[in-house]
This record gives C-alpha cells, sequence and structure tokens, in this order.
C-alpha cells in the first residue's frame, strides 16, 4: 500500500500512556497523550490547514494558482504550506517576533514568504500580524486569507477526524479532555463530538496567563488587565476567535509559562515524549485538576506539536536560565 501524496497521510495519529510524569504529580488517573507531531508537518495543525483549504477551493475562494495568506505561530502555516506544494499553491504568512526562529526557517523551507511582525501591539493595531496579513489579502490579487481563527472549517476539521479517532481509541472510556486553547477549533470541534457521544465527558480548556480566554469563559467579557505579554507559545489570546464554541469548555486553568516549559522538558526525559512548549501546559492543566480526577477517569490530552519547534527555546539551558524557568 502506498499514499498518492503526503496530504493523505494526515490524522490517526496515535493515543499513547503516560506513565512517569502524571505518577510524579499524583494524578491518580489514566493519562494519555494525542500525539499529533505524527502528522507530515508535526502538529495538529495540518488538519484543519487541509480542511480550510479544500473548503476554499470548494466554495471558489481558492482558484488555481492562488495565493495562500495567514498569520500563523508557525504550526498552522506548516499545514497550509505543505498543502501549497502538492496543490500548487504560493503562501505569504505573517507572524510575530516572540515565534522560535526555527519556525520561521521551516515555513521559508517549505517554499514560503515569512513577514516578521511585534507581538507586543494591540490586534487592531496596522502593525500586528493579523492586521497585515488581513491588508496582504486586500493588496494581492487571486490571494486566499485563511484567517484560522474565524473559520469555522477550522474546528470542523477535528469534528470530522480527531474527536472520532479519540472516542474509537478510547472505545468510549474517554472521561477528560484537556487542550491547549488558542484559535479553539480543536477544543470546540473534538469536544463537540465527544460530547455529542456522552454528555457526560468534561472538556478541559488550558490557558496561560497573560490572555483573558479563561476571564471570558466565565463573565463573558474581554478583562482588559488580564491581558500582557507572556512567553508560552500556541496557546492564549487577546481576542476572542469565532471558533471558540464556549458552550463546549465546561472550564479554564491557567499555566505559567514557566509550568509549561519545565513539564514540556519532563515529558522528553520522563516519557520519551520531545514536545513543543504547550503540550507541557496541558499536562500541568492536569495536574491543576487532579483533585478533580478519580482513579478510573480516563484523561486524554492533545500534544499539538513536535519539539524540534522549540530547540532554541524550552529545551536550551541558556534560554530557560535566562527566563530563570530552572537554576
Amino acid at each position: 500500500m502506498y499514499y498518492n501524496n503526503i496530504l493523505e497521510t494526515i490524522g490517526n495519529t496515535p493515543l499513547v500512556r503516560l506513565n512517569q510524569v502524571p505518577q510524579k504529580y499524583g494524578v491518580k488517573a489514566t493519562v494519555l497523550g494525542k500525539v499529533e507531531f505524527f502528522n507530515p508537518g508535526n502538529s495538529i495543525k495540518d488538519r484543519m490547514a487541509l480542511k480550510m483549504v479544500e473548503d476554499a477551493e470548494a466554495s471558489g475562494a481558492l482558484k488555481p494558482g492562488g495565493t495562500i495568506i495567514e498569520g500563523t505561530s508557525g504550526n498552522t502555516g506548516m499545514g497550509l504550506a505543505i498543502a501549497a506544494a502538492v496543490k500548487g499553491y504560493k503562501c505569504i504568512f505573517t507572524t510575530t517576533d516572540k515565534q522560535s526562529k526555527e519556525k520561521a526557517d521551516i515555513l521559508k523551507a517549505m517554499g514560503a514568504e515569512v513577514i516578521i511582525c511585534p507581538t507586543n501591539v494591540a490586534p487592531e493595531d496596522p502593525r500586528s500580524y493579523y492586521s497585515v496579513a488581513s491588508r496582504l489579502h486586500k493588496e494581492t490579487p487571486n490571494s486566499f486569507y485563511a484567517n484560522q481563527y474565524d473559520n469555522l472549517s477550522n474546528r470542523q476539521a477535528h469534528y470530522e477526524t480527531t474527536g472520532p479517532e479519540i472516542w474509537k481509541q478510547t472505545e468510549g472510556k474517554i472521561t477528560h479532555l484537556v487542550v491547549g486553547v488558542g484559535t479553539g477549533g480543536t477544543i470546540s470541534g473534538t469536544g463537540k463530538y465527544l460530547k455529542e457521544q456522552n454528555p457526560n465527558i468534561k472538556v478541559i480548556g488550558v490557558d496561560t496567563y497573560g490572555s483573558t480566554l479563561k476571564e471570558y469563559h466565565e463573565t463573558g467579557k474581554i478583562d482588559e488587565s488580564a491581558i500582557h505579554s507572556y512567553i508560552t507559545e500556541g496557546i492564549g489570546e487577546d481576542i476572542i476567535p469565532e471558533n471558540i464554541d464556549f458552550g463546549v469548555i465546561d472550564q479554564f486553568v491557567k499555566v505559567t509559562d514557566k509550568d509549561g516549559a519545565v513539564l514540556a522538558r519532563e515529558l522528553a526525559t520522563g516519557e520519551g515524549l520531545f514536545l513543543g512548549y504547550s503540550c507541557g501546559s496541558a499536562v500541568q492543566g492536569v495536574i491543576e485538576i487532579k483533585d478533580q480526577l478519580k482513579e478510573d477517569d480516563l484523561v486524554v490530552v492533545i500534544f499539538h506539536d513536535h519539539g524540534s519547534r522549540y530547540v532554541g527555546k524550552v529545551y536550551n539551558d541558556d534560554w530557560m536560565k535566562a527566563q530563570q524557568f530552572i537554576e
């Protein structure tokens, strides 16, 4: 058997039990990681990137020879770049100066043009990576702005693939889903599917300090006082993406930059899993709710991406010391 192209290998990623790390922190439940770095672009974003492209082709928003434009922290860009390479599109991506250099270099290696924008500006600022992507779309003929935050093909991809895979792999025994939340597509699509199978499944969102998602979930308002710059990549927002279905999410927990980074490193040495920054945050999220978990619970944590994206940061001792995350 062979695949006709690399896009056909997206999805059907393994579910792997964590043994040492949950035990170390007193988590009694069984904890399984959905290891999404097995996707060809080494992240879960391959799923929704392909879905956004296919839906845009079907609607006529993306035409032959077109240019895909997107604001990305790296992983969505990678998924879009893979789809573009196979299907013959050009890519222009905007990203922020807080993202690891590896991410920008990988996107360029895949043939994309990458524009670096400042992190510490408001979303509506013309210099923000959201604004620059939107402007480029208006200025570029025959272009498609993927807009992963508000394009509902994002969460639909997870409703159609990630949710059913987890349900099948756990034989319907999953009791808790724990997901780091950025655009909200993964948690909303996966959570919706799982709750349709069993409404008692608890869906837990992991947020970071400096983001307003937890506050918005609890109050229905953006808390400007909660918003400040943070180091964690891939989760948290200072806007409310349309992809987040807050009705699907039972609870948010917040995780510090330090805890996410330290846990990512512990997953490498303790479980042999070389994972991205937000994967550490997600496992810290499980630790935050450990008092809610029973021994016969089955927790599934989404491991969004691969550690290779963070070699210059989380897996660099000098960087970790400079952040005062390790001695």
